[in-house]
């Protein structure tokens, strides 16, 4: 691909982002992505409220319904009433969620090995780490909304 200084970053993110969308078939990682990102969410935050995995996953409050009906009725998510207030579930991830997530994560790694080959380790640390510093300015910047 040729180099064009005047490509900003949100058009090269947004080509990235069909090339991984592209290549990261439900076959290859037994699952979608968005199952994947639901899955490795529910991992790093144990058990969260749908309404906290809504907004950490940047989904539509109805869309991650439809998700997390698909998770669940796969037996890979659980959702339960809030004892504290019973207007809220509870999300978890079973032990079957996480053998799935696992198996995911390491076919997810096969694929950034071949899309991200060009980037040495470091290149790819910094890029990880620029890529969660500016979602994290984004959620920083709608919670002072």
């Amino acid at each position: 691909m040729e180099e064009n200084s005047s490509t900003g970053p949100i058009l090269l993110l947004t080509q990235l982002s069909r090339l991984i969308n592209r290549r990261s078939t439900p076959e290859l990682l037994g699952q979608t992505l968005k199952e994947l990102a639901t899955l490795s969410h529910l991992r790093d935050y144990h058990e969260v409220t749908q309404q906290a995995l809504t907004e950490g996953l940047c989904i539509d409050t109805n869309y991650c319904v439809m998700l997390l009906n698909d998770l669940e009725s796969s037996g890979l998510v659980e959702r339960r009433r809030d004892p504290a207030d019973r207007r809220r579930h509870i999300v978890s991830m079973t032990e079957q969620g996480r053998k799935a997530l696992h198996q995911a994560e390491a076919a997810q790694q096969t694929l950034e090995d071949e899309i991200l080959g060009a980037l040495d380790a470091e290149e790819r640390s910094t890029l990880a780490h620029l890529l969660r510093k500016a979602i994290e300015g984004q959620s920083t910047n709608a919670a002072n909304s």
